[in-house]
């Protein structure tokens, strides 16, 4: 269960109580941003949280989002850059822990905690094809070592427990991501998380199984019937857009950019955003 902690408790840092206090009512959007810029802006909105996004910080970089692709290093320089572009609270997208072994992802998470994160998540995916999810047991030792790195460390950011098994293809990705999912809570998970469900018997399932603790959506695409409010009456807490908004922003730059490699004009320049506006946000910074 999350835990309520309050405001005034000197032991634990503001960011950390802020986005522990979102997940105890109502239902929050936590957008990604993928640099600085974005991060100042989704500020500048009024959001009251923000999360990194694996995907969309490298695609910035020109790599994919694979598992490995990235070292821990950068990754890690990453969210600490995040964190320190904004007083939000932010929530790493980890991966897989940036390691196989439990010990490495315990070592991978503390690093991760004393980067100034509000929370992180872990998932279950392995990034090999023939066999793209840990096995049960172990990507519960994971876990499990996940939230002990966590407790060592004595700052109670938000451990999030993600099941990939819709992303990965699994023949049966309800059932095994029900199963994980209660398993990751007893485990000690803050929040569970299984990105690609989308038939709102299934979420209101996993919420019900896993009560009291959150539950994480993802949201990377219109979903008719699936707005926040109905998320929302469904029990979830939390609503994350992943590499969404880093994808629409590469939609637009690729358009813009055949465009001119294309034609003989200048038309796919004509929707860009007021050069003053970001100009005088970031000088207000």
């Amino acid at each position: 269960m999350v835990v309520a902690m309050s405001h005034a408790d000197l032991s634990v840092p503001p960011a950390v109580a802020a986005f522990r206090a979102l997940h105890e009512t109502g239902c929050f959007v936590l957008p990604n941003p993928w640099d600085v810029g974005t991060a100042i802006y989704l500020r500048h909105l009024g959001f009251k949280a923000l999360a990194t996004t694996s995907a969309g910080f490298a695609f910035s970089r020109g790599l994919p989002d694979a598992v490995g692709a990235v070292p821990v290093d950068e990754v890690l320089a990453h969210v600490r850059e995040i964190v320190e572009a904004t007083p939000l609270p932010v929530n790493a997208d980890f991966q897989s822990g940036c390691a196989d072994d439990p010990e490495g992802v315990a070592a991978n998470v503390t690093r991760c905690v004393h980067t100034g994160a509000a929370g992180l998540s872990i998932e279950d995916s392995t990034g090999d094809s023939a066999a793209p999810l840990y096995e049960r047991a172990m990507a519960i030792e994971r876990l499990r070592a996940a939230r002990a790195a966590i407790d060592a460390t004595g700052i109670p950011v938000v451990l999030t427990a993600r099941c990939e098994a819709w992303l990965v293809g699994h023949p049966d990705p309800a059932r095994t991501a029900l199963d994980r999912l209660v398993a990751f809570a007893e485990e000690g998970a803050d929040c569970l998380y299984a990105p690609g469900v989308r038939d709102p018997e299934v979420i209101a399932t996993i919420v019900k199984a896993v009560a009291p603790k959150p539950v994480n959506v993802l949201v990377a695409a219109p979903l008719p019937g699936l707005s926040l409010s109905r998320l929302a009456d469904l029990g979830v807490r939390r609503v994350s857009v992943g590499s969404a908004l880093a994808r629409v922003a590469w939609g637009a730059f690729m358009r813009a950019a055949r465009s001119l490699a294309e034609t003989d004009t200048f038309e796919g320049l004509a929707d860009t955003a007021a050069f003053r506006e970001l100009d005088e946000l970031f000088q207000r910074r």
